[in-house]
């Protein structure tokens, strides 16, 4: 049972920095700023989510 706890450690801190990255190269993107692109890593998920409900001109739609 420990075993499980560790794997479930290590695969939320994954998903955690997969998210800073996705919303720092999305911010890189639509401002070509560094300090949105720190900002938006911080905030990573939150920023990720609030861009897509955000801009409609969503391209694979």
């Amino acid at each position: 049972m420990a075993e499980r706890e560790g794997r479930g450690c290590a695969l939320a801190g994954s998903g955690l920095g997969f998210g800073a990255a996705l919303a720092m190269v999305m911010s890189w993107t639509a401002n070509k700023s560094v300090l949105w692109v720190l900002l938006h890593g911080l905030l990573g998920w939150i920023y990720v989510v609030w861009y897509l409900l955000t801009h409609h001109d969503w391209r694979w739609l």
